[in-house]
C-alpha cells in the first residue's frame, strides 16, 4: 500500500508552492465566477505549454497560502470558488488541505490537472466540485506530447485519472488542446471516439495558442498551415 493510498501523502496547505493568484476569472471554470491559484512546478514538458515559467518544481512560491484564503474571505459573496491549477496542482501534497479549507470556508473548488499522480486523486476529489482534466491525445502519441519519461505511462497516468474522475461521480470536462505539429484530424477523431466509449460526456477541444510557449515551440506553430489549425 502506498502512502497516498493511506492519506499519507497529504501535507499542509501553508506548504504549498504558488506562483501566482488570479483575484477574478470567468474562464477557468465554465459558469463560474472564481479565483485561481497557479501551483508551481509539473513533471511533464508539454510541447504547447503556456505556463512553462512554472514548470520547475525547485522553484519557491511567490503567493503565500494565507494570501489565497484572505482574498476568498474579501471576496465572499463575489467569487463562486477557487480554481486549483497549475502546473500540475496534484503534484504538491497541500493541495489537499488547500481545497479542504477553501470547502470549509463555504466556497466551491475547482482542479485543473492531467492526471499526471492518479494514486493522489480519491482523497483529494472528496474536497473538489469541478474537474477540469487535460487529456492530450490518444496514448500511442502521449510521449510526442508530454516529451518526458515513457509515453505509455503518461498516457496510462492519465487515463487511469480520468476513470477515477469518472467513477467518484464529480462534474468533469474533458479538454484536449490540439497540437497540430503532432495531431491530425484523425488522431482528433480518435481520441474523442476512446473518451466517448469511457464515459466522458463533456469533451472540449482548444485551439494552441504560442503565447507563453517556447520560442522553439512557436516558430514550428508558425509553420503550420492556417487550415490545419483547430479554432475551438
Amino acid at each position: 500500500m502506498t502512502a497516498a493510498s493511506t492519506g499519507a501523502w497529504e501535507g499542509r496547505a501553508t506548504s504549498l508552492q504558488i506562483a501566482g493568484l488570479t483575484p477574478l476569472s470567468t474562464v477557468d471554470w465554465p459558469g463560474r465566477l472564481v479565483a485561481t491559484a497557479f501551483l508551481q512546478g509539473c513533471p511533464w514538458r508539454c510541447t504547447y505549454c503556456h505556463n512553462s515559467a512554472i514548470l520547475d518544481p525547485t522553484v519557491p512560491g511567490v503567493v503565500a497560502w494565507s494570501d489565497v484564503m484572505g482574498l476568498l474571505r474579501r471576496r465572499r459573496g463575489l467569487l463562486d470558488g477557487l480554481v486549483l491549477s497549475g502546473g500540475e496542482p496534484t503534484r504538491q501534497a497541500g493541495v489537499v488541505a488547500a481545497a479542504r479549507e477553501a470547502k470549509e470556508a463555504g466556497f466551491l473548488v475547482g482542479l485543473h490537472t492531467a492526471g499526471a499522480y492518479p494514486a493522489r486523486l480519491p482523497g483529494l476529489l472528496r474536497h473538489v466540485d469541478w474537474v477540469g482534466l487535460d487529456i492530450k491525445a490518444p496514448a500511442h502519441l502521449y510521449r510526442a506530447i508530454t516529451r518526458t519519461g515513457d509515453g505509455a505511462t503518461a498516457a496510462g497516468k492519465a487515463f487511469a485519472a480520468l476513470r477515477i474522475v469518472l467513477d467518484s461521480g464529480v462534474d468533469v470536462q474533458v479538454r484536449t488542446t490540439v497540437d497540430p505539429t503532432v495531431l491530425t484530424d484523425a488522431d482528433v477523431a480518435e481520441l474523442t471516439a476512446a473518451l466517448a466509449d469511457m464515459g466522458v460526456r463533456d469533451h472540449v477541444l482548444q485551439q494552441v495558442r504560442p503565447d507563453g510557449a517556447t520560442d522553439e515551440y512557436a516558430q514550428a506553430l508558425a509553420g503550420v498551415p492556417r487550415e490545419r489549425l483547430h479554432r475551438g
